[in-house]
């Protein structure tokens, strides 16, 4: 339910792209129709993992240069909340912050864009595919092991630019941003999750706010959406428990069905040679721990071996 209180005025921080801004007024539009009498206004700001462009995100930090000006706004009070893609979010929010919120996922898979080719099966032996993520690569290169897998950044209208140009066969991007964006048409093949497990969040939006603004709490309660709430919770439960980051390529994704969630995740080597499965089902009221026990389960099988490699290896992203 609303609050009777609402303040008089919130400030959304957003990146600048195109999809964050979508993010953004889509969560300004939901506070408007909730709170008529509020004026709600978007921070538009330039992160440092929107400026660099030519290095893997392993490589300067991870997904964590993708937020960390928009948390210095709500820490100096320049913004009320901020609007992330949940896949970006580092599987520990720095010490100030809290998640106040986490909205209804929309679709959590992988999209195969090509304009020669109807599905990722029909890629000819050799074909160029562009993806920025570990995750993905590491899937892919395990089902098809004769593809070649290129490093694709920018946002998304970039990367759609860079294979209109040609320089790539195809490439691998999220079907939520795409959806979200009005492109759905220039996805070729949604990806079953079976075949790409999807990264932790994928597709869902999450709120967060400076720790202190507890007042804020029952102003952003209505847009959390139960159910996409617990089944996140679960995944990134299973990355923190694996120490998850831009250098480790793993995966999970969790389903709601009546008070259970049913998870699946993967840890891999980079070239997808090494590549563990498991599956858990329980609780939906205990999603951390469910994630935790799926994370118990594939360091049983060999996990933990798997992530010792990387780390020594000082690999370069889930995505």
């Amino acid at each position: 339910m609303p609050t009777d209180n609402p303040p008089q005025k919130l400030i959304i921080a957003s990146r600048e792209s195109a999809l964050a801004m979508w993010q953004a007024r889509h969560i300004q539009h939901r506070l408007q129709q909730l709170y008529p009498g509020t004026t709600v206004e978007i921070l538009g700001m330039t992160t440092s993992g929107d400026q660099i462009l030519d290095t893997p995100l392993a490589m300067i930090g991870g997904k964590g240069l993708f937020i960390k000006e928009l948390e210095q706004a709500l820490a100096d009070g320049r913004a009320d909340l901020a609007v992330h893609s949940m896949k970006d979010v580092p599987m520990h929010l720095p010490e100030g912050f809290a998640m106040a919120a986490i909205s209804e996922r929309e679709d959590a898979r992988d999209a195969f864009i090509s304009n020669d080719f109807p599905r990722l099966e029909d890629l000819p032996p050799g074909s160029i595919v562009g993806t920025s993520s570990l995750r993905r690569q590491s899937q892919l290169q395990a089902r098809f092991p004769l593809l070649k897998i290129e490093s694709l950044r920018g946002n998304l209208q970039t990367r759609l630019r860079k294979l209109d140009e040609g320089q790539y066969a195809a490439i691998i991007l999220a079907a939520a941003g795409l959806n979200r964006l009005g492109l759905a048409s220039r996805i070729a093949q949604l990806i079953s999750p079976t075949d790409s497990i999807p990264a932790v969040g994928q597709g869902a939006l999450g709120i967060e706010i400076n720790a202190s603004r507890t007042d804020l709490l029952p102003v952003l309660a209505p847009l959390n959406h139960p159910a996409t709430a617990s089944c996140v919770e679960a995944e990134r439960g299973m990355s923190r428990a694996l120490a998850g980051s831009c250098n480790v390529p793993l995966g999970a994704y969790a389903e709601r069905h009546g008070d259970e969630i049913y998870m699946t995740g993967f840890v891999a080597s980079i070239d997808g040679q090494q590549m563990l499965h498991e599956e858990v089902r329980g609780s939906a009221s205990q999603p951390e721990a469910l994630g935790q026990a799926l994370a118990d389960k594939l360091i049983a099988r060999g996990a933990d071996r798997i992530l010792a490699l990387l780390a020594d290896a000082g690999g370069p992203g889930p995505d």
